[in-house]
Parts: C-alpha cells; sequence; structure tokens
C-alpha cells in the first residue's frame, strides 16, 4: 500500500485499534515512528516518514460530550450526553487531518440521559416518568450528526478532506448478554440459516448510512466528501473472530469480549474495504 505525495493522518476511535495495527503491517516498506502514545493508550500518532504519512488513534465514547455520573464517589456507568456539543479531544486535530475515519455505537448500550443546551430532551434506557425514552438510535443518529455537521462546517480544515463513517460492527454474544454469561466460542463463520439478517445491528447501520448520506449532499457544497465504509453485513457471519475467553483482561475474568476482534481475523478485511473505498471517493494511489 502506497500513499505518498503530501501528509495524512487518519482519525478514529478505539474499537478501531485492530484495524490500525493491521494497517500498519500492511505498510511493510518501512517501520513507523511513534511519536504519541497517552498514558490511557487512546491516543496514539504514528509517523512514516518515507511516505511522508501520519496515522492517528482518537479515542472517544460518543463523539459528542459525555460525562459520567457519580454516586458517593463511585461511577455508575450512567451518561449525561451533550447533543449539540463535540467532544473536543478529537474535533481539535481535524484542522491537520486528510483522511478521517468515524466510529462509534457500543457505548451507546446504556442508560444515557440526553441534552440539549441546559435541557433533558429524553434519554436511553431510563423507563422513568415524565422523561421521554427516545430509543437507541434516535441518540446514535444525532451523535454521527452532530460529528458529521461539524466537521462539515469546520472552517479550519483542509478543503479536500474526506470523511470516512464505519458503520456498526455486530457483537456476537450467545446464551446471555456480556454480564449474564453469554460467549462467542464459535470457531468458524456463519452459513446458510445461522445468519440473522435483521434487528438492531442493521438498524444501526442503517441509521449511519442514511447519516453519512445527508452529510455527502451537504458538504458538496464545500468540496468536503463523505463516504461510508460498510463492515456490518460481513462482521455479521463472523462470530468466530472474537477475542472470547482470551481477551487477558484481569479485570473481567469470566467474561468473554465478544465485542473486539482479533488480529488477525476477519477484521482484516477492513482495511481491504478501505483502499477500495479511498480509491473511490479520493481517487487516492493505494
Amino acid at each position: 500500500m502506497r500513499m505518498i505525495g503530501h501528509p495524512t493522518r487518519i482519525a478514529g476511535q478505539r474499537h478501531s485499534d485492530s484495524k490500525v495495527s493491521h494497517l500498519i503491517e500492511r505498510m511493510k516498506e518501512e517501520i513507523p515512528r511513534e511519536v504519541y502514545k497517552d498514558s490511557e493508550d487512546r491516543f496514539r500518532t504514528w509517523h512514516f516518514p518515507f511516505h511522508d504519512f501520519t496515522l492517528m488513534i482518537l479515542w472517544s465514547k460518543f463523539l459528542i460530550k459525555g460525562k459520567e455520573r457519580v454516586i458517593n464517589g463511585s461511577n455508575t456507568g450512567i451518561f449525561d450526553l451533550q447533543l449539540d456539543r463535540i467532544d473536543d479531544k478529537w474535533a481539535q486535530k481535524l484542522p491537520n487531518i486528510d483522511y478521517a475515519i468515524i466510529s462509534d455505537a457500543h457505548w451507546f448500550f446504556r442508560k444515557l440521559y440526553l441534552y440539549e443546551g441546559n435541557n433533558l430532551i429524553g434519554c436511553v434506557y431510563c423507563n422513568e416518568p415524565n422523561v421521554t425514552d427516545h430509543g437507541l438510535g434516535f441518540a446514535l443518529r444525532m451523535s454521527f450528526r452532530a460529528a458529521l455537521n461539524h466537521i462539515d462546517q469546520c472552517g479550519e480544515c483542509r478543503s479536500k478532506m474526506v470523511t470516512l463513517l464505519r458503520t456498526f460492527s455486530p457483537a456476537h454474544f450467545e446464551n446471555g448478554a456480556w454480564d449474564t454469561g453469554g460467549r462467542c466460542n464459535r470457531t468458524s463463520p456463519l452459513a446458510g440459516d445461522g445468519v440473522k439478517l435483521g434487528g438492531v445491528d442493521l438498524e444501526l447501520r442503517r441509521i449511519q448510512l442514511e447519516e453519512v448520506e445527508r452529510a455527502k449532499k451537504r458538504g458538496e457544497r464545500r468540496g468536503k466528501k463523505f463516504g461510508a465504509l460498510d463492515v456490518t453485513g460481513a462482521m455479521m457471519v463472523r462470530p468466530d473472530g472474537h477475542p472470547g475467553s482470551h481477551w487477558g483482561n484481569k479485570w473481567m475474568k469470566g467474561y468473554d469480549d465478544c465485542v473486539h476482534w482479533c488480529l488477525p481475523g476477519p477484521i482484516d478485511a477492513w482495511n481491504d474495504f478501505l483502499m477500495a473505498v479511498l480509491k473511490k471517493e479520493a481517487g487516492l494511489l493505494v
């Protein structure tokens, strides 16, 4: 893979760590220099001097502002989200980015309270009187809409910036949820009747594709390009690609990781998709 001619930066979220690792492995012509790594391994930067190429991971729970509620000094897992405010920790890097890949979804599967300004407009999974439960899909839609609008309206960003939205990658817990004994111990892909089409996976994908199409139409006026890195269907058939009980998290012994992906594994295909989409959307030599 070659990306030569000008400094390039690709930004994504923590769930894309394996994709970034595989992308680095594919650039075999040189070994990158690690420029930055924060103490929590959430923000990382590598530079490829020969290619004049910079690769970044920018981590965000929700893309928008989110604050966890704390009760008696303990985190609750409940978040207040500002639908009209972007998470600055990733957004502040936008002016230096040529190609951005944004992704999010799994953090929305929890109790959330949704705000516009100082006004509570609803919730997700709250089941409380006098508070409208807008549902997971609404919160995800508004988060991506805010992020894509911010990129489109970014006056300091590069005029030909390309933004790709990586669609939802499904989890594969079976016989329970992550905290009720769910496991993912399959050793081969699904086929035929084993593939369950529909449900929340395709619903979240549909929402993401609608929002990126909306951004694409708006972006044409400013010269910015938006597209989709659609991995949902391909990942739905690969329950064998998760770490499962082998993820090595010492704080979560006894639980399977059926959300993230192993390397090597089916996630390798993501970068094949990425190269094809960049060639189509940006005319990039890859």
